[in-house]
């Protein structure tokens, strides 16, 4: 199971409304997406997915503690505290339909969240989108240890995988204000440990990816099928760790299809 926080790590904390960033609000909408961000990341890296919605849906950009408006907060050092925070913050929310997409170890959060929800008793999600992660049966050949590297080890890695300008990796100044929340983001990722003894989730599931990821296979993407009732299948896109980045109106057309199919007639 996903680990409890370390002796004297931050309890996770009921989000402020800061938590979640609506670039386009919608009144009465007949869908949200809850999108969760990448190790180091933001809710930026979404913000302009909001244009390719529908008008009637919502975007919901959930802002993990420690960036942004929230970055006087403590970042959580575990993937269950992530889902804690996550789940804070969709239930206001969650009076209507709604699904749920994560990206990288924001894939994790998601996972878990909904896993959370369900043991709760919460609204669950219409659908669930899983994006260039490991599944949770992953054996420890599937895990990349990045936490520990020397600053230029961990910098040459994070242009390899892409979603961090280079100005921010040369600049000094900008480096010292990433550099702790990559690592421990990173950390939070690699201790990522779900219990495979559950079953698989009673949720749609579709699994987003790059072709061309150099730490996420299309083979290891395709395991998420076992860990639910109703696969929707494997979802490919040219490209690398982050795709999306260059295909974000293919990309949010291709979960809208899937959220519409999951959809309840």
């Amino acid at each position: 199971m996903t680990p409890p926080h370390p002796p004297g790590a931050p309890v996770p904390a009921i989000p402020p409304d800061g938590a979640v960033v609506r670039p386009r609000p919608v009144e009465a909408p007949v869908m949200r997406l809850f999108l969760l961000h990448h190790a180091g990341g933001s809710h930026l890296a979404y913000r302009e997915w909001a244009g390719n919605l529908p008008a009637d849906w919502e975007l919901c950009l959930i802002e993990a503690p420690g960036r942004g408006r929230l970055r006087r907060l403590a970042p959580h050092p575990a993937v269950g505290g992530l889902a804690r925070w996550a789940a804070n913050a969709v239930e206001p929310l969650s009076d209507r339909p709604f699904g749920i997409f994560g990206h990288s170890l924001g894939a994790m959060a998601a996972y878990e969240l909904t896993r959370l929800l369900q043991a709760e008793g919460r609204a669950l999600p219409r659908w669930l989108g899983i994006s260039a992660v490991r599944p949770p049966h992953a054996g420890p050949e599937a895990v990349h240890h990045r936490s520990h590297l020397p600053d230029g080890e961990l910098k040459e890695e994070l242009a390899r995988i892409g979603g961090t300008p280079r100005e921010v990796l040369d600049e000094p100044s900008l480096w010292g204000l990433i550099e702790p929340l990559l690592r421990n983001d990173f950390a939070a990722a690699e201790h990522w440990q779900p219990d495979t003894a559950l079953p698989p989730l009673a949720v749609p599931l579709s699994v987003y990816g790059g072709a061309g990821d150099p730490a996420v296979t299309a083979p290891l993407l395709a395991g998420w099928e076992r860990w639910t009732t109703c696969w929707l299948g494997l979802r490919l896109f040219p490209g690398g760790h982050f795709y999306f980045q260059q295909a974000v109106t293919e990309v949010v057309g291709r979960i809208v299809a899937d959220l519409a199919e999951a959809r309840p007639v």
